[in-house]
This record gives structure tokens, sequence and C-alpha cells, in this order.
């Protein structure tokens, strides 16, 4: 997690930084700091606990001048958070400042060897570990910084992307990544001199510069104000960088007139989803173009079977996948939590395919997850939302979601973007293994191309869960029950709800409720139910009327024009028919949108949850 910002340039760097900054905020928000050098070649550090208006009202009145600049909002994983513990780090001389997401993991025995050579430390972190590290082999090696660094990261176990000034060199800049992502900006200032800005991903540059470098592991950058810019690795080989293009404007990192990003967010589903199967969807055809399959198609058709990686929603996306991908391709798929995956030796065989589905296309254990299929032998598949992502490299091949950025921390348009990409998948592999006939698959196609507009529907018909949601702000549980396609949107709308209103709130099988968590539900137990009129409609009915008669409050998802269950529920939402298989894409807004108010009601920061993060990039 965390968020590192960094400019050198002609420009004041402390206004680019703190946008930046705010910009980077939804990575964490326990705490910020910025370090600059200032015109008499003072390198100064401001820090402060929680967020980074919180910086912001600390540093008034101080000097903030300078061109040159690093800055961090920090998510805790080594020491609490507070003014210490908070980045930049300066280092034992205050020569060096240092920022850092990621995980040292043997920040322990450094710290032990670097205070038997009598350097002392002021926080609990494992990031001055890190600056104290460059600045002793600074000293021992006599070398340069640019040296010193990877000098040091030769001897770090973990992760990490770091930023460092140095007073003595106030016209430099010093980066480095290894499995926490960094992206270089390169930009001209107003008199046509090169400028650098750095980010953990795009949102702080995007309004400086399109033109972006993508560090790869083990790679460091010295960027100077001559426009110097140098890459090399860990073994001091040079590297060539490569210039991309960002795919992403200014307006989609803002509100937009919407109070929070993710009320904003959800609303954007239906215009997201028709971006993302734009150009996959063939409809004078009725057919499904995936550059990803087709370039690939034997790995596909040949495959015995399909392992999913995934992590928190992207693992109820992942799940529905597995439904459809089954049915449609006939092909044994498991989802495993790549958390799990990555630790437990699993068996893979070199004609398993292994799909990645990450927003972010950081997440850490799902990375490593891929890392460890592809030393097996693997074919590997990345489904993503942030172009050039670490996850995107280092998979064969792959399919962008192209919902826009997502800055809420709970996720919305990511979950529908993975499951439309994933039936995406599903349709793309069952037409090259011939596995539906011509009907099906055609029905498929066109039922698909109508669900944003359904979608659409759905928000519109649906506008009273605002009052709705008051009525629960007193709950401390809640019970979700879903069938067939419909049990991991079930797991997806409790973990909203968790997520953003602290409401203990569970998912389960409606047929699972049985065996155990009907004991919880009584007058004051909340209970949603996703009941559309297909699949298994009778037995959801049952399934009510069991929790009716323990009086549990029922709310219900149903199918528009749907009597029997609305006759029966406390509170209902609407949804449109179509198909079990896209289901879930219609059912999930409700559910996010009841989250989403049940939390206002609160008065819960919707964006920027407690203790959470939007990119898990350490484990």
């Amino acid at each position: 997690m965390c968020g590192i910002v960094g400019y050198i340039g002609e420009e004041q760097a402390y206004p680019i930084l703190i946008k930046g900054l705010h910009r980077l905020e939804y990575r964490g928000y326990d705490s910020a700091g910025v370090s600059l050098i200032n015109a008499k070649g003072e390198l100064l550090v401001y820090k402060a606990k929680g967020k980074v208006s919180a910086l912001e009202a600390s540093v008034e009145g101080k000097d903030v001048s300078g061109t040159i600049g690093i800055a961090h909002t920090r998510w805790a994983t080594h020491g609490e958070p507070n003014e210490t513990n908070a980045h930049p780090h300066y280092s034992q001389s205050k020569n060096l400042t240092l920022v850092h997401n990621g995980i040292i993991e043997n920040y322990k025995a450094l710290r032990a060897e670097l205070e038997k050579n009598n350097m002392t430390f002021c926080s609990e972190t494992d990031t001055e570990v890190l600056v104290q590290l460059v600045e002793y082999m600074m000293n021992s090696h006599h070398c340069d910084l640019y040296t010193a660094v990877q000098l040091a990261l030769k001897n770090v176990v973990g992760a990490y992307a770091i930023a460092i000034l140095e007073k003595s060199h106030p016209d430099q800049l010093v980066c480095a990544r290894k499995g926490s992502p960094l992206i270089i900006g390169v930009g001209k200032s107003a008199t046509g001199r090169k400028e650098f800005f750095l980010g953990s991903d795009a949102t702080p540059i995007i309004e400086h510069t399109k033109d972006v470098i993508y560090l790869n592991d083990e790679e460091i950058a010295i960027m100077d104000r001559t426009g110097r810019l140098e890459i090399t690795n860990l073994a001091n080989v040079k590297q060539t960088p490569q210039l991309v293009k960002l795919q992403m404007n200014l307006d989609e990192l803002e509100k937009g007139g919407y109070a929070h990003f993710m009320l904003k967010e959800i609303w954007e589903q239906p215009n997201a989803l028709r971006t993302c199967i734009r150009g996959r969807l063939n409809m004078a055809d009725k057919d499904v173009l995936l550059s990803g399959i087709i370039d690939h198609k034997d790995k596909f058709i040949n495959c015995k079977r399909i392992i999913i990686c995934a992590c928190g929603t992207s693992w109820h996306s992942a799940l529905i996948g597995k439904y459809f991908i089954e049915e449609a391709c006939q092909i044994p798929v498991e989802v495993e939590y790549a958390s799990e995956f990555r630790y437990r030796n699993p068996v893979i065989h070199s004609d398993d395919v292994v799909i990645a589905v990450s927003q972010s296309g950081e997440t850490a254990d799902t990375l490593a997850a891929i890392q460890l299929a592809k030393e097996k032998g693997a074919f590997l598949y990345g489904i993503c939302n942030v172009i050039g992502s670490s996850i995107a490299r280092a998979t064969h091949s792959g399919t962008y979601l192209h919902v826009g950025p997502e800055i809420g921390v709970a996720s919305t348009k990511a979950f529908t973007g993975q499951v439309i990409t994933l039936a995406l998948l599903g349709l793309a592999i069952a037409k090259e293994k011939k596995t539906l006939s011509d009907d099906m698959f055609h029905m498929l196609v066109e039922e698909l191309q109508m669900i944003p507009d359904k979608m659409q529907w759905t928000l519109e018909h649906n506008k009273g869960i605002d009052e709705y949601a008051k009525t629960f702000t007193y709950c401390k549980n809640f019970l979700y029950l879903g069938r067939g396609y419909n049990y991991p949107v079930a797991m997806e709308g409790a973990l909203k709800l968790k997520e953003i209103s602290y409401i203990h709130a569970e998912g389960y099988p409606a047929a699972e409720m049985k065996h155990g968590p009907i004991a919880l539900v009584d007058e004051e137990m909340p209970v949603v139910v996703i009941a559309p009129k297909r699949g298994n409609y009778d037995k959801v009915v049952s399934n009510i009327q069991e929790i009716k008669s323990r009086k549990g409050k029922i709310i219900s998802v149903v199918t528009e024009g749907d009597t029997v269950v609305k006759g029966m529920s406390d509170y209902y939402f609407t949804i449109p028919d179509t198909r079990d298989c896209y289901v879930p894409l219609l059912a999930v807004i409700p559910l996010q949108l009841l989250s989403y108010y049940v939390a206002i009601a609160k008065g819960c920061n919707v964006d920027q949850p407690r203790n959470l993060a939007k990119s898990v990039t350490v484990e």
C-alpha cells in the first residue's frame, strides 16, 4: 500500500507533492510527510499523523520552498501510525531522506548489524533501517548515493519502492523498486527543460505529463536537473527505458459533482462496462473478439484445467467466472485465494492455464502466485485494470478491464468489470472449443450487449435505498444469501457492508443457512436474499419462509414483476430480467448502494474506510 510522490525540475515542488499525495491517499492515510531541499541547501522534513490535510495544517507558515522533493502517505505495517514512524525518514547524519512502500523482511537483522556499527534509530519502522543502511554503505565504501543504493538493496530481502534525497547533492533524485510499483513521469517545464515526476501509480503524474516509464523489479534510476535519466539494475547493467503514454484523463480522478468517489463509481458502471465490451462484442456477427484468446487459442483449447488466483473482491468475481467458464466451456476451474495458493506448494501442470485477477495489477499475493505458476510452466493470463501494471507485464497474455480509474477503496466498477470480462473470456473460449450451440452462443452475446442498459435501469429504479438504509444503522450483523451464480454476489455484498460501515456481515449459499447461520436469525437480524426469478427460485422462496418464521427482516433483490418474494419482503430492490449467468452484474448494484447509504447514515468515511487501502502491495 502507501503512496510515493516525487519531483525534480524548475517548479516549486511542495504544491506538486501535496496534490499528488491527495490523489494517492486512497493507498493509505495513517500518516503523511514531505521532504524538500530549499534554496539554502537545507534538507527539510515535515510529517504528521493522519491524513494529508493534517500534514498541510502542520506545515502552514513553515518553509516549503524548493524545486526538488519527495512525499509519502502511509498505510502502517511496522510501527503504529504516529509522527515518528511517518515517512520520510532521515539517515543518522541527516544527509539523506527516504520514502518507502513495501516491507523489508530482514530489517531486524539489518538493524542489529547497524547498531553494532554505532548507528541509532528513532522509529520502529523497517524504512528507517533502509535509509541508515544506504548511508552506512556510502560511508564504508566511500561511494556515491547511486552506488550505495545498489549495494544496500543487494542486502535487502523483501519488497520496496523507494525515493531518496541527498542534502550534499541537491540536484539529483534517486529511486528504485522491487515488488512495489513505481512510475517515472517525464515532462517539460515552462522553459522547455525536462522535469521528472515519481508516483506509486499514474494518478499524481497525469496532471503534468502523459509520458511515463514503468520501472521494473531491481531497477534503480537517477534523475537530475540537466534532464539526465539513467536506469541500471542491481548488477549495474544499464537498462534502456521504454517511454509509454498514459491512457487516462484528469477528469476521471475528480468526483464530478458526486459526494464520494464510491457513489460516482457505482453510477459510472453502465458506461464503464460499455467501454469494457466495446470492440470485443461484434454485434453484426454476434461474435466475441478477445485478442488475448485468439493469439493463444491452443493454450485454452488444450488446457486440462484453469486456475484463477485473486484476493478480496476479485476472488468473488473469479467465483462467478468459474461458474460461467465451467458451464460454457466444459473446463474444470479452480478459484484460489492467492495468499494461500502461493504458500501451499500447489500442484501445477504445464497444460494448466492460470488466470490472475486484480484491479490494480499490483496485488502482492496475486503477483507472487503467478510467478510461482510461471516457474512450474503454466500459461499465465492477466485480468487487471491498470495498463502497464506488474501483473500485466508478468503474464503471457491478458485482458484489460478499461473501466477507468477506481479511487474509492471499496471496489465497485472494477468488480463488475471483472465479471463481464470473465464472461467475455468464457464466451471466447467456448467459441474456440465449440462447446456452445450457435443459438446459445448468439443469445448470450446479445444479452451481454444489453447488460449496461439494464444496469442503468437498475440504478434509476432503486433510488429509495438511502431512506431504507437509515433503518439499519442500529444493526450489529447482516446475513446475505444467494444460490448458484448469486452466492458470490452475497459474499461481495457482505464484504462491501463490512468494509465501509463496519457492520459484521457474512455471505452464504442460501441452502447452507440451515447448517448453522439460521441460529443467528431473530427480529433484529436483517437478511439480504438475492432472489431473481431464475434458477432455483422456489428453493429461495422456501429459504425466505424459514427466515420469516423466525422473525428475520427480509431485504430482497427481485426480478421486475415478481410479486411472491416482494410480498414476503420487508424491503426489496428490483432488477430487470436476464440470464442466470448475468444476474450478478445487476444484483450487485443495489447491494453496493445499500452498503454506501448505510455507511453514510452512520457517518463513516466511505472512500477511505479505517485500516484499509486500495492496492494491497504488501503481504
